[in-house]
């Protein structure tokens, strides 16, 4: 048995049943991500010592017959959020040595439910890009063709479950960075709704956009990912106090989709805005959809085109923002080589942030500054409500939206580096859920002609994780592309 293949379900049934050890588990891991690191980048650090511990701590829990979801189950964590005494840099040289003194709340509770935690994967530098080539430590590649990016920013965190580096992974959504990396890579990437999951001890990028959520490689392992980690915390003036379904129970006897409305948006579906072979791989899964027993009916969310465009004033306008802590002076990358104060904080942001996150950084201190707050900010936020009232409307005729996760399969190394707008322009289908702040998740529904993953999504109602989370094992159960897995060695 090739232990690293397991899915989460399956390892944690093995490990219930006492028929293998969350160490000999581990280990396997270890033996993978030794064996194929070099060819995929996906991890910064590898916490090989302390995880081992933490597996023979699952076991003993196990002996003792005490055992949930994750008791024993190794993951990796995107390098962005907090873990008490293991470096957390964000792929960025400002924190390159960056302990943190504290667990973020998902962290926690990880430790809690007695998960193991193999070690931080790559990203793009604090979570801004959509390729991972804007890592200050390496490039990650795609498992599925190494010449090709596997999306971003939690580049490192789909990378590493598509290549079985790991059982499950978590990873932070601020315009679709669980899942367009999770479409290009061919695993399941969740964004809950904004404020299930406490932000808590996630280094932020955009305080009102970003989500922590689950990358896995089906959507079973999501339903028992999401619940572990979801549920209110003091520590984050954000975070719901809503009930958090059981939602592993609840969906893992669904068998049809009798009763359910599924509405295809048609902005998300015009011929000649994403690759053909994407166009169609989301028609046949609107026809599995219908065999399921859903009712497809056409919706409107007039208000798309200006998305990216809101996005990206509101974005690193709250980048701009959060990142001003960085000057050098409390903690972080410091360039010691200057004699006065002035010069010090040009230089360490200079030298300190990459160039995406610089880019970002002045386009937000522009979008904020006086005589230009009104014309900028002000107008993307009223677009972001006119963006909320499209969806609410949508939701009014339909329980879920179906649409693409990206216009195209995963692109070149290289290709979209130069040209910011196009990079941008890759997250045309995932940006407008996190400015509603909706759960969206992706999927694996096809495969184009060069083999390379397409991923489609479904987007549910606010706090409504689960109709989504219904409609992706129904159609999982029905077909066989989450099941395929990239032949790297």
């Amino acid at each position: 048995m090739d232990l690293c293949k397991l899915t989460l379900f399956e390892a944690h049934n093995l490990l219930k049943k006492k028929e293998i050890s969350s160490v000999e588990l581990s280990k396997s891991f270890f033996e993978r991500i030794e064996t194929i690191e070099d060819k995929i980048g996906a991890y910064i650090t590898v916490t090989k010592e302390s995880a081992l511990k933490e597996a023979e701590k699952a076991d003993e829990r196990i002996k003792k017959g005490d055992i949930s979801y994750l008791t024993g189950i190794p993951l990796s964590i995107k390098d962005l959020m907090c873990t008490k005494g293991v470096k957390t840099t964000c792929a960025s040289k400002m924190l390159e040595n960056f302990i943190p003194p504290y667990d973020a709340f998902v962290i926690k509770k990880l430790k809690e439910a007695g998960a193991v935690i193999l070690g931080k994967t790559n990203m793009d530098e604090f979570a801004m890009g959509s390729s991972n080539e804007n890592s200050n430590v390496k490039k990650v590649h795609n498992p599925w063709d190494v010449t090709r990016v596997p999306g971003g920013s939690s580049g490192g965190s789909a990378a590493s479950v598509s290549a079985d580096m790991c059982i499950s992974s978590l990873g932070s959504d601020t315009g679709g960075s669980i899942r367009q990396p999770a479409s290009f890579c061919g695993v399941t990437g969740l964004k809950p709704t904004y404020g299930r999951v406490s932000r808590f001890g996630l280094i932020a990028f955009a305080s009102s956009l970003d989500q922590i959520g689950p990358i896995t490689k089906d959507v079973q392992d999501s339903a028992m990912l999401l619940e572990t980690i979801s549920g209110f915390d003091e520590n984050d003036s954000t975070s719901s106090k809503e009930k958090v379904p059981t939602f592993f129970e609840n969906i893992k006897n669904i068998k049809d989709l009798k009763g359910v409305k599924i509405g295809v948006p048609d902005e998300y579906l015009v011929s000649g805005t994403i690759d053909d072979e994407v166009y169609e791989k989301i028609k046949e899964a609107v026809d599995v959809l219908k065999k399921e027993g859903a009712e497809i009916i056409n919706v409107s969310l007039p208000h798309t085109e200006y998305s990216i465009a809101a996005y990206y004033i509101i974005a690193p306008s709250e980048a701009s923002s959060n990142l001003a802590r960085y000057d050098g002076v409390k903690y972080g990358f410091r360039d010691k080589n200057q004699t006065d104060l002035e010069s010090m904080y040009k230089k360490t942001k200079s030298i300190g942030f990459g160039d995406e996150v610089i880019r970002r950084i002045i386009l937000g201190t522009y979008a904020l500054s006086a005589g230009y707050y009104d014309a900028f900010y002000k107008k993307a936020s009223q677009i972001r409500t006119l963006i909320i009232d499209d969806f609410k409307k949508a939701f009014a005729k339909c329980d879920i939206l179906i649409a693409p996760t990206t216009p195209t399969c995963a692109f070149k190394i290289g290709d979209k580096l130069n040209d910011p707008l196009a990079m941008y322009f890759s997250d045309i289908f995932t940006i407008s859920a996190n400015l509603a702040g909706i759960p969206a998740m992706s999927l694996p529904c096809g495969f184009s002609k060069e083999n390379l993953p397409i991923g489609m999504q479904f987007m549910g109602n606010y706090f409504d994780e689960e109709a989504i989370l219904k409609a992706g094992i129904v159609y999982q159960n029905s077909t066989t592309f989450h099941k395929e897995r990239p032949k790297v060695s």
